[in-house]
């Protein structure tokens, strides 16, 4: 969306879902993230190989996004094959994969925005400590979200949110068992968490291109006219691997300063997501180096995703117990 409107939505949004009117939000879900994670990682570490992307990294966004939103244990496991189906269809390729799959991925987003629909309705007059109510009984400043922006905010996060966190956690791994030095750092270390993100938002980032931009003037870029109205497709990757900006960029380098990446884009959209991504994909990352036992790659590179613009492994196969 454009100014003014994107604005608005973006500060109602906002007020919910982070500083400065909701500063505890992430530090709040502390516990629930770890327990999160645990319990996924219960069920792994006696596994000798086990997939790191279908067993851990897809699973745990939706389970998060449920438990923000206000979304039952019951409509949870609904939650999880309606996301499955949409990001199957996501990745839809006409050439192979049978039509059925967009089908499924369609009905999915209607049962989702359907069901979304009823428990925003349920939170009417209700106030609780969850995301749905909050934005369903509040009258800020720019009024209350309709029932319909409040089911797209939903929508966004669950969708967008959970693809870019799956690739995020799924890369994250891939480039530690690539940088066993690191891996080691980190499970002594747990504190380097948070700078080693930072480094893998910049080094292996979830979404290398945005490609729906367009130039609102005629913007001249090295010499080069961009004519006003022409799409303007944005290299992130590729902008955060810039020499000029980045010494030895190509380099995965965790202690590295300086690190004002394009992970989460730029300007009035970044990822107003990125706070509470930051914290899953620190603990999801420490916790597994911790409790895995010596994880080793069975295939790299692993198979990745068709999609240009998300960047990551379809599966992260990893041996256990080697060691």
């Amino acid at each position: 969306m454009d100014p003014p409107e994107h604005d608005r939505l973006r500060r109602m949004a906002m007020r919910h879902f982070g500083p400065p009117h909701a500063p505890g939000l992430v530090t709040g879900f502390e516990g629930f993230l770890s327990a999160a994670v645990g319990n996924l990682i219960d069920g792994l570490t006696e596994r000798e190989r086990i997939d790191v992307v279908d067993d851990f990294a897809f699973p745990l966004p939706v389970t998060v996004t449920c438990h923000l939103l206000g979304v039952s244990r019951e409509d949870e496991q609904r939650f999880h094959l309606w996301v499955n189906d949409i990001m199957s269809s996501v990745d839809h390729d006409p050439e192979t994969d049978p039509k059925e799959n967009l089908d499924r991925g369609a009905q999915a987003r209607e049962d989702l925005r359907r069901r979304l629909g009823e428990l925003v309705a349920q939170r009417h007059g209700r106030p609780a400590d969850d995301l749905l109510s909050r934005l369903a009984n509040d009258d800020g400043p720019d009024g209350r979200m309709t029932d319909e922006e409040i089911v797209a905010t939903a929508k966004v996060l669950l969708v967008a949110g959970h693809e870019t966190t799956v690739n995020l956690i799924a890369n994250g791994m891939l480039t530690l068992l690539r940088h066993p030095e690191v891996l080691r750092r980190l499970r002594d270390e747990p504190d380097l968490a948070v700078p080693l993100v930072e480094e893998l938002l910049r080094y292996e980032p979830p979404v290398h291109i945005i490609p729906w931009r367009a130039a609102y003037s005629d913007i001249t870029v090295a010499d080069t006219v961009i004519p006003k109205g022409s799409q303007v497709m944005l290299m992130l990757a590729s902008g955060s691997r810039d020499p000029d900006r980045f010494r030895d960029p190509d380099r995965f380098d965790p202690d590295r300063r300086d690190n004002q990446h394009l992970g989460f884009g730029s300007g009035i959209h970044h990822c107003f997501g990125s706070p509470l991504a930051r914290r899953e994909t620190q603990i999801a990352l420490t916790e597994l180096v911790r409790r895995l036992d010596h994880p080793s790659l069975v295939a790299d590179p692993p198979p990745y995703r068709r999609s240009p613009v998300l960047r990551g492994p379809l599966h992260l196969v990893v041996e256990q117990g080697a060691g």
